[in-house]
């Protein structure tokens, strides 16, 4: 399947659209969370069980209750309008396994990065991946019950994310919310290819 980059100025609106994204973020942030409460297909899910090889190699000061973790990708599918698909990709969290991510970046229209504010720094890696490659994205704080809050404009100062990438807060428990992080990134990467498109 081959996945629409944006183009506003070529778009039909009645035309089927598939958009690929990909969510990304931390150990533990919530993206295999993120892509099952949205997704209108029973979401795939990579998931196997912590063992003892990832002690002292897997990080989990935070998220100590966290007994599965994602070793390929999630996939998930949710349609807007009847004629936009969104394909969503959820990425490994963990370093051992970042090599999978230039594949799963292959095609990618926009990016979701998620962030827990126990663990904010985690969040650094997918900023960087997705600020070097120039792909859009948007940094959604997964507002844990356990977690410090923080409003929007300390969290853009501690990520030192540019002013005009969107930062929302959301309890991707909740299927409204997950959605409005997903409209977030699409509606940033419409208005990032807006202007990039050539003048006619």
């Amino acid at each position: 399947m081959s996945y629409t980059h944006f183009d506003p100025a070529v778009a039909e609106p009645e035309s089927q659209v598939a958009i690929k994204l990909l969510i990304a973020g931390g150990f533990g942030a919530g993206k295999t969370t993120l892509v099952g409460t949205v997704s209108e297909i029973r979401p795939l899910r990579t998931e196997a069980p912590l063992t003892s090889a990832g002690v002292g190699v897997d990080d989990i000061v935070g998220v100590e209750g966290k007994e599965t973790t994602t070793v390929a990708m999630d996939f998930g599918r949710i349609t807007f309008r009847s004629n936009v698909a969104l394909y969503l990709f959820g990425t490994p969290g963990q370093q051992r396994f970042w090599f999978m991510w230039d594949e799963l970046a292959k095609g990618a229209a926009g990016a979701v990065v998620l962030a827990d504010t126990r663990r904010l720094a985690d969040s650094f890696a997918a900023i960087d991946y997705f600020e070097q490659r120039g792909l859009p994205f948007v940094v959604a704080v997964n507002c844990f019950d356990s977690a410090p809050r923080y409003d929007v404009h300390r969290v853009r100062t501690a990520l030192d994310v540019d002013p005009d990438v969107p930062i929302i807060l959301c309890d991707v428990r909740r299927r409204e919310s997950a959605k409005l992080v997903l409209v977030s990134i699409v509606e940033h990467a419409l208005r990032l290819a807006g202007r990039r498109a050539p003048a006619r």
